[in-house]
């Protein structure tokens, strides 16, 4: 080829280097556009066909290399729609053939990006700063599933979402293993519990037994005699000091009224039948006046200890009231209430309005919660809880539960107030449920005279518990329905989970569709559009759904250009230029030797 060749070869050379130069200048010029790939260049060399002995270094072409599958750095953006793809794939979109009446008109064509700065338009489209409209797939609002498969341009409309009837409540809490209720007390021996016999109509579960009334115990504090000494049975109701008399006498005339009957102190020597008692008796003469006064035949009140137990016996309460100096020295604080345990009738599984206090006195809050018929009206329900038997009575006892919901807050008279869910929750001595009830169905629930129909009431395996708790109350961890009323859309978000969620007035947050991610087997052969946007070549093979990378929302994706390294490849780029001018001024002088030869 000789000297001509190299002219050629140079000249080549320099096509190639403008080449290089005018993709770095492109690089540089879109070094701050949103998810731009830059294009680096390939150099190649044309050989041509000699023997082995004579082989040229050939002449040189220029091709694109392009860098679709680098990713640049994901920033953070203030946009709620703003989105960028955290590894491999492509947006799905589309760009308008024309525009009718301000509505774009699509050609059906797909095009793919990684330029996420989509915004909400007055259609309701979501489109990108370079005017391509997002594909994605809509999501079914009752299942939270995508409905079908192939992309679709997503559009939003500003309209009202429905209405959704609770259906399902899911409740998880902790029953504290003592309610503190307000007739609880400690010393009395299943006072936390609900109480048949205080009900006009007994609301435990529908066709509950009550017990029969039995016999109840209440120890008072443990005091001394004059001697310092824990008194006892023996111990007098006056007396000198250092005696074993009580710390402070009993007065003649003093009265201890027993269930509405006076027992009255006389004179030692004094009257001495069922409603009198010398000063100079025994406690235990005392104790056996109050235990004939209430009718207690069975278990008599005693002094254990250097304290007074008293028992009620199964035929009446006990109720001591007096206002007596000594009284109080017997370790008891006026008035007291014992109430036997069992009675009342057959549980019909509600609270009526006359009873509304005793319930509320003898229960505990469960918490509330906000539900709604197929209408969208709120309507509150109230949660109690009402341990109905404890496992601390003895043999054949086990801590039970009953759970109300409230039906009337109104109700008066014989009107429904609260309703028995018509379960017995029993707990077992580690505080879990034995045996475990993971959900029941409140039928036909209506509270206020609005009927939410059956509802299922989940807790879950192991939602309930009944663990110690100091407060005593109900510590509820979660308490939620699945209703809503109407709302109106408000805004729209994408997630990290590469959804476009619809924010409704409401206060529902609901998914309303799901991104298409779009991936190649060769995502470097797609052909470059203008506004960052690519389309399929039979190199890049057919887009493929369902194996991209991930969406982070309010994100937007920079360029992959590098500055520095696009301004180190303008130098060598600039440096190759002008060697190769040097090559063809050295072969124009060679030219030019050669022809001054010739003259």
């Amino acid at each position: 080829m000789g000297i001509f060749g190299a002219l050629t070869t140079s000249v080549a050379g320099l096509r190639t280097q403008s080449y290089a130069l005018e993709n770095i200048s492109g690089n540089i010029a879109n070094s701050q556009t949103t998810a731009f790939k830059r294009i680096d260049t390939s150099f190649l060399d044309l050989i041509p066909q000699t023997g082995n002995d004579q082989q040229l270094a050939g002449s040189v072409t220029a091709k694109s290399r392009s860098t679709n599958t680098i990713q640049g750095s994901v920033q953070s953006a203030a946009v709620s729609t703003y989105m960028a793809i955290n590894g491999d794939g492509f947006f799905a979109v589309q760009k308008p053939g024309s525009f009718s009446d301000n509505n774009p008109i699509f050609t059906g064509v797909n095009n793919y990006t990684r330029r996420g700065d989509f915004s909400l338009d007055k259609n309701g489209y979501l489109v990108n700063g370079a005017g391509y409209y997002l594909q994605g797939v809509s999501i079914d609002p009752s299942t939270g599933n995508p409905s079908g498969g192939a992309p679709a341009i997503l559009k939003f409309q500003n309209d009202f979402l429905p209405s959704q009837q609770t259906t399902k409540i899911s409740y998880r809490a902790n029953l504290a293993s003592y309610p503190l209720t307000t007739k609880h007390d400690t010393s009395v021996p299943g006072s936390e519990l609900l109480r048949p016999a205080d009900f006009t109509v007994n609301p435990q579960v529908n066709g509950t037994q009550p017990p029969p009334f039995g016999d109840n115990t209440k120890t008072g504090l443990q005091v001394n005699n004059k001697t310092g000494v824990a008194i006892t049975g023996a111990t007098t109701l006056s007396g000198a000091s250092a005696t074993d008399s009580l710390g402070v006498n009993f007065a003649v005339g003093d009265i201890v009224k027993v269930n509405g009957t006076d027992l009255i102190v006389t004179a030692s020597g004094g009257v001495n039948d069922g409603t009198h008692i010398p000063v100079d008796s025994s406690i235990t003469t005392l104790l056996g006046k109050i235990d004939a006064l209430t009718g207690n035949t069975g278990t008599p009140s005693t002094v254990t200890n250097g304290a007074i137990v008293l028992h009620t016996g199964a035929a009446a309460d006990l109720s001591l009231v007096s206002t007596s100096a000594g009284f109080a020295s017997l370790g008891l604080t006026s008035p007291v209430t014992v109430v036997r345990t069992g009675g009342g009738s057959v549980g019909t599984g509600k609270v009526i309005g006359s009873d509304n206090q005793t319930f509320l006195d003898e229960s505990i809050s469960g918490g509330a919660t906000t539900a709604y018929d197929g209408n969208g009206a709120p309507v509150n329900v109230q949660l109690r809880w009402a341990k109905t038997d404890s496992a601390s009575l003895g043999t054949g006892h086990n801590d039970t539960w009953n759970l109300f919901y409230q039906t009337n807050p109104a109700a008066t008279g014989t009107n429904t107030s609260w309703v028995n869910v018509g379960t017995n929750f029993t707990f077992g001595s580690n505080g879990e449920m034995n045996p475990v009830i993971g959900a029941i169905t409140l039928t036909d629930l209506t509270v206020s005279g609005v009927s939410l129909g059956n509802v299922t009431m989940s807790f879950g395996t192991g939602g309930l518990t009944q663990f110690a708790d100091t407060n005593g109350n109900v510590q509820v961890n979660q308490l939620q329905q699945d209703g809503y009323a109407a709302g109106q859309l408000t805004s729209v978000s994408v997630s990290n989970e590469g959804r476009v969620v619809g924010a409704y007035s409401n206060g529902r947050n609901i998914d309303l569709a799901e991104v298409s991610i779009a991936t190649f087997n060769g995502a470097n052969f797609l052909k470059r559009l203008d506004g960052g946007a690519f389309e399929v070549t039979n190199e890049s093979g057919a887009a493929l759904f369902g194996k991209g990378g991930s969406i982070s929302g309010s994100s937007l994706e920079a360029s992959n250009t590098d500055i520095a390294d696009e301004f180190t490849k303008l130098i060598v780029t600039q440096q190759a230029y002008s060697a190769n001018t040097k090559v063809i001024t050295t072969a124009n002088t060679m030219v030019s030797d050669l022809l001054n030869v010739i003259r």
